[in-house]
């Protein structure tokens, strides 16, 4: 076996995080009784996915806080309502109220629970990697039923710094025991998950999820898979 220890995106490579988010996002403009203050609610959904990509990727990149990130990702989209007092509290309350309809959400990606079944059979030591915040994303894992499968859960917020530094996959490796030249990356993301890891001297593979074009994907990055049940046909 080539391979022994898999480092394991959660978000968005397992756990249907975009999908969940969208019915939380609704759960919460109605809980919060939005209509009040925007035409329709797709302006409030679209000014909040542009604010969360940017600020994720700014996240990811060590640029902004944690503190930052919970309060802007819905500033932004509530200062584009009309007659709204968007105020910090205001912007905290919302986001717990969205956390918990998002942690409560047991939606997987197409494929999660074969996958996973699959590899825990052929007996890969396996980890978790994300940047998600450790409270939100152990609900998550209960959520989904997906927590058992793993060794070892290592979040960026423990690591003291975020995927793609190699300063986290360093930190992943002691912290599972793992070798580099034995382990490999699975993630969504190119930028975070694959590019990261080879940066630290990892195998990496992506799951093609967003279907970046295969002009804009190194050739150094070790497999591309289409889907989660591809993963099985290479590990």
């Amino acid at each position: 076996m080539r391979y022994k220890d898999l480092f394991i995106d959660f978000d968005d490579t397992l756990y249907d995080t975009y999908g969940n988010a969208v019915i939380a996002l609704q759960e919460t403009y109605e809980a919060f009784h939005l209509d009040r203050y925007f035409d329709s609610p797709q302006t409030f959904y679209d000014a909040y996915w542009a604010a969360n990509i940017d600020l994720w990727s700014r996240y990811s990149k060590g640029e902004i806080d944690r503190p930052f990130l919970i309060v802007e990702r819905f500033r932004r989209p509530l200062s584009v309502g009309k007659g709204i007092e968007v105020t910090k509290e205001l912007c905290l309350e919302i986001s717990d109220k969205f956390l918990d309809f998002c942690a409560s959400k047991p939606g997987v990606i197409d494929g999660a629970h074969e996958l996973m079944d699959y590899l825990k059979r052929k007996g890969y030591r396996m980890h978790m990697c994300s940047n998600g915040f450790h409270e939100v994303q152990y609900k998550k894992l209960d959520a989904c039923g997906l927590k058992d499968y793993f060794d070892t859960i290592i979040l960026s917020e423990d690591a003291g710094v975020n995927k793609p530094s190699p300063l986290y996959f360093d930190y992943a490796l002691k912290v599972s025991g793992a070798n580099k030249e034995t382990t490999l990356m699975i993630g969504d993301n190119l930028q975070s998950d694959i590019l990261g890891a080879l940066n630290a001297g990892i195998d990496a593979m992506l799951v093609n999820r967003w279907n970046v074009e295969k002009a804009d994907i190194p050739n150094t990055v070790t497999f591309v898979m289409d889907s989660l049940r591809d993963v099985m046909n290479i590990l």
